[in-house]
């Protein structure tokens, strides 16, 4: 059977999603709580990893196992035995061919941003605190330029071994309620930080530390350098993996 679960969590008291060797991780926990309820060890494939301290409000995992267990009600099972923290929304099975990574055709993240003079303890480890004045305007208008099909290799942290760093934007929306400024973003595929960058640049051009023509020279030199910062990984949130490409550019 091929279990499929959709998965929130907080990352701060993580390594990120991927196990790794001497560090607590999101998907290590997720496992271990299934050996609890079935007594195997299953192979948990990630939609795509998500770095230290970078949230999800819907991953997607899936594994293989022999079980009599419905899959729908591994959900309540395994979050039985998940820190609080982490949170099995729901589950199913698919096709045994189904691969949460390869089959994916987007994903949708969100970038969150507590626009204030005045740090908030409510805020803590959830959003990247940006205390500069920001014009509204300059932001949704930059935006637009981050749109469409573009090589985002001045987007991409070094050390990524990609080699095709061409990829299609559908939207960047833009919303502030409050001091809170929320950047979502929806595409093809993201590279290494490249969420997080698109937030540094677009917050710079807000505050006046960057212009829309060096935004766009990005496109062109390809230089990481050039940009602006990579924002924090605090503010970062898996929202959404697609597996419909209908879905994906609505």
């Amino acid at each position: 059977m091929n279990v499929v679960l959709n998965i929130a969590y907080v990352g701060t008291n993580y390594c990120g999603w991927q196990v790794q060797p001497n560090a607590v991780s999101v998907a290590e926990e997720i496992i271990n709580a299934i050996k609890k309820i079935t007594g195997k060890t299953v192979k948990l494939h990630g939609s795509g990893r998500t770095d230290a301290g970078v949230h999800a409000y819907g991953q997607v995992a899936n594994f293989h196992i022999d079980t009599n267990i419905p899959a729908e009600k591994f959900a309540n099972a395994i979050n039985h035995y998940l820190p609080e923290d982490i949170v099995i929304n729901y589950s199913y099975e698919a096709d045994t061919m189904f691969h949460s990574r390869f089959d994916a055709v987007g994903k949708c993240y969100e970038y969150k941003i507590h626009n204030s003079r005045t740090p908030s303890p409510f805020y803590k480890d959830r959003v990247w605190r940006f205390d500069y004045d920001v014009d509204m305007d300059k932001v949704i208008s930059a935006a637009k330029i981050i749109e469409g099909t573009h090589d985002f290799k001045a987007f991409m942290a070094s050390g990524s071994q990609v080699k095709d760093t061409v990829r299609t934007v559908y939207s960047v929306d833009i919303k502030k309620d409050g001091d809170i400024i929320t950047i979502t973003v929806k595409g093809n595929g993201f590279l290494y930080n490249m969420v997080r960058i698109i937030a540094g640049n677009l917050m710079y051009i807000g505050c006046g530390k960057m212009t829309e023509e060096e935004l766009c020279a990005l496109f062109d030199n390809l230089d990481r350098t050039t940009g602006a910062i990579t924002a924090p990984a605090c503010g970062l949130y898996m929202k959404e993996v697609y597996y419909n490409t209908d879905d994906l550019k609505m």
